[in-house]
């Protein structure tokens, strides 16, 4: 389903999501709304993580800081129980050049972001996608800064979703002697993953899925199983 050529959603389980009319101006647009969804009116924290629906996310920007730069591209995994559920992918105008070192690292172009949707537009798709889920990103505090940032500046309410961040996880997780870092690259090699981060947006969702699974895994083997049982360490869940 696409908007413009430029923002792509796909359910993979078409029974945990339904259509709904564009609520946005633009006539049929595709989107996802949960249909009675096993998360609305639970208490997370007690849930087993196998049982949780989360949603990966990833962005590319124009710079480092939500004050001095912009969206460019967003991506997100929706997973439960290490089986993907859908899959919500955009480039995004931001509305400014692309400086040419981040061109460099993305391969993201002005030529690419010019027929492109504003983020106003896409934001309203990713929060529905994302919605009852418990939201994940490698290093949130980055795509959380952008993303809230940008929830501002188009009048957005934040949802307030409970985030579980795969860098501080891994930092937990991962013994010192079998990786030199959590970078997501590294982790995704370690662990075999089956996409390949590339500083673009979805693929790095992708890959931050598997690491997730993994992870995941790991702390099954440790009798950690519950979100509850995360909060004992700092940072990993918000």
């Amino acid at each position: 389903m696409s908007v413009h050529g430029s923002t792509l959603v796909s359910v993979i389980s078409p029974a945990d999501a339904t259509r709904a009319p564009d609520l946005y101006g633009r006539g049929p647009l595709a989107r996802l709304v949960l249909a009675d969804s096993k998360l609305a009116g639970l208490e997370l924290a007690g849930l087993e993580l196998a049982e949780i629906e989360f949603a990966v996310v990833d962005l590319e920007t124009t710079g480092w800081s939500p004050d001095a730069a912009a969206i460019t591209e967003i991506g997100a995994v929706r997973v439960r129980g290490g089986r993907c559920q859908g899959e919500f992918a955009s480039l995004v105008n931001p509305g400014t050049a692309v400086p040419p070192s981040i061109e460099d690292l993305t391969g993201i172009t002005d030529w690419m972001l010019a027929p492109a949707p504003r983020v106003a537009s896409v934001l309203p798709g990713l929060l529905t996608f994302a919605r009852g889920c418990v939201l994940v990103a490698h290093n949130a505090p980055f795509d959380l800064g952008f993303l809230r940032a940008a929830c501002d500046d188009c009048g957005l309410a934040w949802p307030g979703f409970t985030v579980l961040d795969t860098v501080m996880l891994a930092r937990q997780v991962m013994d010192p002697d079998e990786v030199p870092d959590c970078k997501l690259g590294t982790l995704a090699r370690f662990f075999g993953a089956r996409t390949t981060p590339s500083h673009r947006a979805l693929a790095d969702a992708r890959a931050t899925a598997d690491v997730l699974g993994w992870l995941i895994r790991r702390l099954a083997h440790r009798g950690v199983r519950t979100l509850r049982d995360l909060t004992a360490w700092p940072g990993v869940v918000a």
